[in-house]
């Protein structure tokens, strides 16, 4: 089994790494293999709802200069999600959300039914707003939500101060056992059969 981890932060090593770290250690101690993915600093196009992932039945976002296509094949051959992020307004790194949107919209098959969960990082608050906002979109691909003993969340403002939260990298650690859990709960079991998704809106 293996989860992908995916640090949203600009600051490869800053405090989103830090929690991310905390998870993975914890994950390889119950025996899970992690892949740790920083999005770093470059351009981060937004979804533009040309629809071409769609109709193309390529799977992939026309657009094939980021890391968006790269992290939703890496996906396809792992179990689980996990997206950490640093609260910027009240909000996640606009740059992940971008890739989120994109990737889960082209390449949906590769998340649908797969458990994930969000971290959030901050300095003081906003943590909760930014933290639902990374669970959203895992929520309409059938993706069950990993908690903890607490919200997802670790709490430090300059490199390296969220090591010294130690009630957050207790919760980090604590979600890294859920998740292992929930993966092992769920192995060799055959997947919900849904019924054909029915969409409208409320325009008539």
């Amino acid at each position: 089994m293996k989860v992908l981890l995916i640090n949203g932060s600009p600051h490869k090593n800053g405090n989103t790494a830090l929690a991310l770290n905390e998870v993975a250690q914890q994950l390889h101690k119950e025996g899970i293999e992690t892949e740790i993915v920083a999005i770093g600093t470059k351009p981060v196009r937004g979804c533009i709802a040309c629809a071409t992932c769609k109709n193309t039945g390529s799977n992939r976002c026309v657009f094939d200069d980021d890391l968006c296509n790269q992290l939703s094949a890496k996906m396809e051959n792992c179990d689980a999600l996990i997206v950490g992020s640093p609260v910027y307004y009240g909000q996640p790194n606009g740059t992940l959300l971008s890739l989120i949107q994109r990737m889960l919209y082209s390449n949906g098959a590769a998340f649908n039914g797969k458990p994930a969960a969000g971290v959030a990082v901050c300095r003081r608050g906003g943590a909760t707003a930014a933290l639902q906002t990374l669970n959203m979109p895992f929520q309409i691909l059938n993706m069950p939500i990993v908690t903890s003993q607490y919200w997802n969340i670790v709490y430090g403002r300059t490199e390296g101060e969220a090591a010294l939260d130690a009630e957050g990298m207790q919760t980090m650690r604590s979600l890294a056992l859920n998740m292992a859990y929930l993966l092992r709960a769920t192995a060799n079991q055959p997947k919900p059969v849904y019924e054909p998704r029915q969409a409208m809106h409320f325009i008539r």
